[in-house]
């Protein structure tokens, strides 16, 4: 294994296996390149982050690869690459994805989340700056910076509770905050269970209210956007989200699917971007 390309460890999995849209087929036609650039890059630097067969020490060296090519002193790693020349004359920077990196550096080397305020300092890193850069690429002001910020850390929350079982099995990463766990009387180890324990399910309950709370901060996100495309996307996901806080809600992550289903997701994301367009007229 070479540090050369991160794309030896990539999972196979695409921009429509994602649990929310990915450069729809709402969004400018111009900017869906630089998006799925993006999104290759932060799928290939996931891949690395969570790649259960490789050490941490191969993992690091992969991702200070993808940085190196970022920061142009190198062309090795194709994913960075990509995205590097898709920006080149774009008045974007590179920060955001700068950023991811260091959050799947970060998901290498610690294993565990001690509260509220580390678990929302990850996703400053991990979630939020995939929406500032959605922001900077479609030309959208700062001012509106908090509201995507809130709505990134929902997801990626949601994403957590979704995945919290998996990701205990396979990388022994947990993101559930251990004060969380603490306050309802369980510990990790729940995790291991074929079912969820009363404490395990109050302390993914807890942190199911706090995303709908982040949801509810981001509520004026998608009619704050001039971009009436980006807009409708936006509804979109803020659309599914919500849906999948109902499944949470009702359902044991560590034995039930909590995903919407191809079919379920098109039909809710699709009436959200006509809400979306009809109130923008």
């Amino acid at each position: 294994m070479t540090a050369a390309d991160s794309l030896i460890l990539a999972s196979g999995k695409g921009h429509r296996d994602e649990n929310f849209p990915v450069a729809s087929f709402v969004l400018r036609p111009d900017l869906r390149g630089p998006v799925m650039a993006f999104y290759r890059f932060a799928r290939a630097a996931d891949d690395v982050a969570d790649d259960g067969a490789s050490a941490p020490e191969e993992k690091l060296r992969l991702l200070a690869q993808m940085r190196a090519t970022l920061e142009y002193r190198s062309d090795a790693d194709g994913p960075a690459l990509a995205l590097r020349l898709a920006l080149e004359g774009r008045a974007v920077p590179l920060t955001h994805a700068h950023d991811l990196l260091t959050a799947f550096e970060r998901d290498v080397i610690k294993l565990r989340t001690t509260d509220w305020d580390d678990l929302i300092d990850y996703c400053r890193y991990s979630a939020m700056p995939v929406g500032r850069f959605m922001l900077e690429l479609h030309g959208e002001t700062r001012d509106i910076w908090p509201l995507s910020d809130a709505l990134c850390a929902a997801l990626q929350i949601i994403n957590h509770l979704q995945d919290c079982a998996k990701d205990r099995r396979n990388l022994d990463r947990v993101y559930l905050p251990l004060d969380c766990l603490a306050r309802h009387g369980t510990t990790v180890e729940a995790l291991d269970a074929p079912f969820a324990s009363p404490g395990l399910l109050a302390a993914i309950e807890d942190l199911r209210k706090d995303a709908a709370l982040l949801l509810d901060e981001a509520a004026a996100f998608s009619v704050a956007i001039r971009d009436r495309r980006l807009g409708m996307e936006v509804a979109m996901i803020d659309a599914l989200a919500r849906k999948l806080l109902e499944l949470l809600k009702r359902r044991d992550p560590l034995s039930q699917r909590v995903h919407l289903g191809k079919l379920a997701a098109a039909r809710i994301g699709l009436a959200a971007a006509i809400r979306r367009l009809v109130a923008a007229r």
